[in-house]
């Protein structure tokens, strides 16, 4: 037990937040009233019925005090059981005051005190302890007597013991089930102490001008500075929030009276009490205040809770005012809260019609029509109407729709699936593994698993936040990227030690990570620019074509269109480097499988029907992730990568003509032999010497390997002779070194995380010790082999704080991510690299 003084020894891991923020108005001087503090070890003891001395503990407070017992979290975001308020009233105590400040107020106090204790302390139903409209000598006696007939022993009369048993109640709540699984899903540790303070109350209730309330001088959503809260006369604790017919405004309002008229030196004074808050606590913080006759009483202050751009904002004004350090502001804020901010969400206040929960594979929230095909999609699109893709799984042939959409929905796959990974590329609100919900082509319709139907047309909005998808369409709060957000970002790059690469396949994707000031392009997967307009025609031309010469013919008119989408690319990215990863799917993705689709490629291929399917079947794979693709194709038909190469040496020429520099980097996929890349090596230089001479320009690149085979690794040394990087695909790398499917896995990952097979999704969080160590076995190798060799990760976990760690302690030059995640991916290298400094 410690009586909170400005020089008692108080410490939030020992007797929580509450009470060394206590302990800190105290030091400035504030009116709280007398405070002792109970530590997490003595609250631990009191759990087990080993009972603090009641004497010693009531002392600090005089004679027949009324008291409060509070929790005191370390983290007040974790919560605790509820607070208790008037302890020590019985019916003497009743009786004096009665005398000293009329029935009413008398009768009030007891009243709360006997409801409280009997539903928080003696755990009565709540149903029979309301407080009653009249508080008079009748309603107190009918609840004294509604006590006694659920207890069988009368109302307790001694404050020692209405202290003791409140204590014992509060100690062994937060031991609770309910209470430690809550609080853990807030990420408080499994034996995570509670203190409990004790606290003189301050009534709020009596004679003259008395009451309570709530002040914040800041907007909990925008964090803009705006003094809100509300008081309530003849009231206690928080009632003032709960109780909005009957309480006041603080600042002068045209809708009803205020604080700030009512008692104005009352009112100035808390705004002093505010600005000593923000500038000795360094922080923005929510007061709660009584008024009586002994005047103002500050009875605590919790930091206010904030939505992600309010926590931006204050922590960058607070840097800006010097109340903390740049660096501080930059440690303050969760990398996951600007992923809130680059995109809508479905407001917090709104209410939610949830149809099924998925996978959330990119965050965001939009609502439109249903439609089950892309062409829908792009139908739709140009008509202007929102639209949700909800399709069985994506292909690449789905691209355009998925542009075309506001939302994509899909009833497989994992976070690393063809939809996932589109999604936030293109920053796309995107939920997958919706297996609970069945889609019906024929009704054109999608059943949800209560049996409701949605039909094509029906609003639904897709949150690819939370995996919610919802009927109809909520209110939303729209993306915030305003002075604060660049600000931050801008801090935070003047601390990190690794590069941020975006992943970006279109010129829109580089536009979106030039906007985020990502340091180039880590990856760029060509094979999508291949389903933009008419190209997926000439595409399906060149796969049907028998000879080289005739696939070079048909190639010969893709060229100006790879080409083109170089040539802007480079534009977009000009001063920063690209690096372009030659072709890398099966072919057969680019055919269609379903009847329609077959015959339409018929017609267009202007072949019988029958020789068309059997040219489909013969392109086919058992496992086509595995087989005929990446480096293999680019060796088995090599005109693909002798086009591709053209294209961008001939973009790259294109630029220069206009001034603009830029660093060409080529990837080859899938790799998994030192001789695939001489093969492609010695193409790629025939093709750039070529370019040169026909240009009369010289310029220069680089080649590199996609490193995401485990024998790609384990080789990396002999591969890194002829590469000058080596890009870890960890997509692919952990597909391959777990066996399993990244498309497939959704459908019993959780399953095995919950059973403890694998701590996380391996495709949700980088596995440091099996793939991470494949990872830096082939980096340590790669260095052997060329000590020059450029280092980096361009698969999805690029952007998370697992990964970044990884490739920090490795010495990696760069991640590359999605373009929606490089704000987070800056933002977490350098609060990594701050926290090294402190440890140092």
């Amino acid at each position: 037990m410690t009586l909170i003084t400005p020089t008692a020894r108080m410490h939030a891991s020992v007797h929580g937040g509450r009470a060394k923020c206590l302990q800190r108005l105290i030091r400035l001087d504030m009116p709280v009233p007398t405070t002792v503090a109970l530590s997490f070890d003595a609250v631990r003891e009191i759990a087990k019925g080993i009972l603090p001395d009641c004497k010693t503990l009531m002392a600090p407070f005089g004679d027949q005090p009324l008291l409060s017992v509070r929790p005191s979290s370390q983290d007040p975001d974790w919560g605790g059981p509820s607070a208790i308020l008037n302890i020590g009233m019985n019916d003497a105590r009743h009786a004096q005051m009665v005398g000293e400040m009329g029935e009413w107020a008398a009768t009030v106090l007891y009243l709360r005190f006997v409801q409280a204790y009997a539903v928080h302390v003696a755990r009565l139903d709540p149903d029979e302890f309301h407080m009653p409209q009249e508080a008079d000598a009748q309603s107190l006696r009918a609840m004294l007597k509604a006590y006694e007939l659920e207890t069988d022993e009368p109302f307790p009369q001694d404050p020692g013991r209405q202290l003791v048993e409140t204590l014992r109640s509060m100690a062994r709540a937060w031991d609770g089930t309910t209470a430690r699984l809550l609080r853990e899903a807030k990420g408080a540790p499994k034996d995570a102490g509670l203190g409990l303070v004790v606290q003189a109350m301050a009534l709020g209730v009596g004679a003259g001008e008395c009451g309570s309330g709530v002040i914040q001088y800041v907007s909990s959503t925008t964090g803009q500075p705006q003094v809100t809260g509300r008081y309530m006369s003849q009231s206690q604790g928080r009632e003032a929030l709960s109780n909005k017919a009957r309480a006041i405004y603080l600042t002068e309002d045209d809708r009803g009276p205020a604080l700030a008229e009512l008692l104005p030196d009352v009112f100035e004074n808390l705004l002093a009490y505010g600005d000593v808050c923000r500038r000795r606590l360094r922080e923005e913080m929510q007061v709660e205040f009584a008024i009586d006759w002994d005047g103002l009483h500050i009875l605590d202050a919790v930091r206010i809770q904030r939505s992600s751009r309010a926590a931006v904002r204050i922590a960058v004004s607070l840097a800006q005012d010097g109340i903390i350090p740049r660096e501080e502001a930059v440690l303050r804020i969760q990398p996951s809260a600007l992923s809130e901010l680059l995109h809508r969400q479905v407001d917090p206040e709104a209410s939610r019609d949830l149809i099924v929960r998925g996978i959330a594979a990119s965050p965001g929230a939009a609502a439109g029509k249903i439609v089950l095909t892309a062409a829908e999609a792009q139908a739709s699109a140009a008509r202007d109407e929102p639209c949700v893709l909800v399709r069985r799984e994506t292909t690449p042939e789905d691209i355009r729709g998925m542009h075309a959409a506001q939302a994509v929905l899909t009833m497989r796959g994992g976070v690393t699936s063809h939809a996932a990974v589109i999604g936030r590329g293109i920053g796309v609100p995107c939920v997958v593994g919706a297996s609970d919900l069945t889609i019906d082509r024929k009704k054109r319709q999608i059943i949800a698993p209560d049996g409701r139907k949605f039909s094509v047309g029906d609003v639904i909005t897709v949150d690819g936040t939370t995996g919610q998808i919802l009927a109809g369409e909520p209110a939303m709060q729209e993306a915030a990227l305003d002075t604060s957000f660049q600000t931050l970002l801008e801090w935070a790059d003047d601390v990190r030690d690794i590069g941020v690469r975006a992943n970006a396949d279109t010129p829109a994707d580089a536009q979106t990570a030039r906007n985020f000031a990502a340091e180039g392009i880590g990856l760029c997967r060509t094979e999508h620019m291949f389903f933009e307009g008419d190209r997926l025609g000439v595409m399906r031309e060149m796969i049907f074509a028998e000879e080289g010469a005739d696939r070079r013919a048909v190639l010969d008119r893709l060229l100006p269109m790879q080409r083109a989408d170089f040539q802007a690319l480079f534009e977009i990215m000009q001063g920063q480097s690209v690096c372009v990863r030659l072709f890398d799917p099966p072919l057969h993705e680019f055919l269609p499988s379903d009847k329609q689709g077959l015959r339409d490629l018929a017609e267009q291929m202007a072949l019988p029907l029958p020789e068309v399917t059997e040219r489909v079947d013969a392109l086919s794979e058992y496992n086509p992730m595995l087989g005929m693709r990446g480096v293999r194709l680019g060796i088995a038909i090599p005109e693909i990568y002798d086009m591709q190469a053209r294209a961008i040496f001939e973009a790259t020429a294109a630029v220069r003509r206009k001034g603009i520099e830029i660093t060409v980097e080529i990837m080859i996929p899938l790799v998994s032999a030192m001789r695939e890349v001489e093969l492609v090596r010695a193409r790629v230089d025939a093709v750039a010497n070529a370019v040169m001479a026909q240009t009369r320009m010289r310029f220069a690149y680089k080649l590199g390997v996609m490193v995401e085979t485990p024998r790609a690794a384990l080789r990396a040394q002999d591969i890194a002779e002829h590469s000058e990087f080596l890009s870890f695909g960890t997509n692919d790398l952990t597909q391959m070194t777990y066996g399993l499917s990244r498309d497939d896995a959704g459908r019993f990952m959780s399953s095995y995380v919950q059973q403890g097979v694998y701590p996380e999704d391996p495709f949700h969080t980088l596995d440091i010790e099996g793939v991470g160590e494949l990872i830096a076995l082939g980096a340590a190798r790669g260095r052997a082999g060329r000590s020059d060799v450029i280092l980096a990760v361009c698969g999805e976990h690029a952007g998370s704080r697992a990964a970044i760690a990884f490739c920090r302690e490795h010495k990696f030059d760069y991640v590359s991510c999605s373009p929606f995640r490089v704000p987070v991916a800056r933002l977490t290298a350098a609060q990594l690299a701050l926290r090294d400094r402190i440890k140092s």
